[in-house]
This record gives C-alpha cells, structure tokens and sequence, in this order.
C-alpha cells in the first residue's frame, strides 16, 4: 500500500470519511530505520501526526487546525471547554467534566481530541472518558493534554 494511501484512510477511520482532504499534498515522512514503519509525517517541517502502534495518530496542534476545516470532524470529535479552564488548559492542565461546555459525540476513550475555546484550538489531548461519560458527569477528569499553546511557544 502507498504510503500516502496509508495515512489517507487511517484518518478517514478514525475520524470519518472526508477528513483525510485536509492533510496536505507535499507532506513528508520519516521512516523507523529498524522496521520500516512511518514513525511521523511532517509538513512544511511542522510535526501533523506520528501514527500509534494501536493504530491510531498522536495529532499535533497543527494537524488538529487542518483537521478542523472539515464541520463533521468538529462536531464529533472536539471539545469545547469555558473560558474558567482556558488559561489552565493552554499551560497543559487537564481538562475536567465540569468544563466540558460542548463534547462531540464520538470521543471514546484514548482517542486524540482537540480542545476548543472560542473556535479556536488551543490543546490536543488523550481522553480518558467517552463523550457519553464527560457529557454525565460533573466531576473527575476528562481529557490529559498532550499538546498546548504554551509548549508551542516554548519551543520557540
């Protein structure tokens, strides 16, 4: 199989036919040396993705933005969370229940979602409740970050 194919419809699985048209033309890969396997794709040297032995994709803030042109991938797979939480999300804190403004509907545990304030991305995180979870609940945490604004910027 391409590799370009590869990518293509791992995201198209993951996050619904249609979000795979988002991802760049000109991307690049980097290659394990030992087994072959596409261990990151980059684009214009900026880090999208780097696909999970589970088979799913560790995304960045960056492929998440790409991502987020496409209306179903928001709907589905976002979180929006209140302007209480930003500041604390964007330094790399957990995103709790209690926070959670608006949840997709298909978020199961330990996908990658990306977290909103205001039509804007400001973290990408692993969750570690489902959306029907998140949506029930009121305490507890619902979302790790991964990936924040503040590290962005720290690596300038």
């Amino acid at each position: 199989m391409d590799k370009f194919e590869k990518i293509y419809h791992t995201v198209d699985a993951l996050y619904g036919t249609g979000v795979s048209k988002n991802i760049p033309k000109d991307v690049d890969f980097k290659f394990s040396k030992k087994t072959g396997r596409i261990r990151a794709v980059y684009h214009n040297d900026l880090l999208l993705f780097t696909p999970r032995t589970d088979g799913g994709v560790a995304m960045s803030i960056y492929c998440a933005e790409l991502f987020s042109k496409n209306k179903k991938f928001i709907n589905d797979y976002c979180i929006e969370v209140d302007a209480e939480s930003k500041p604390f999300v964007e330094q790399g804190k957990s995103v709790f229940c209690q926070h959670v403004k608006r949840c997709g509907s298909k978020i199961e545990i330990g996908s990658d979602v990306p977290i909103f304030f205001k039509n804007q991305i400001i973290a990408v995180g692993k969750s570690i409740l489902s959306s029907d979870m998140i949506k029930t609940q009121s305490r507890g945490m619902a979302i790790r970050i991964r990936d924040s604004l503040k590290s962005q910027n720290d690596g300038d």
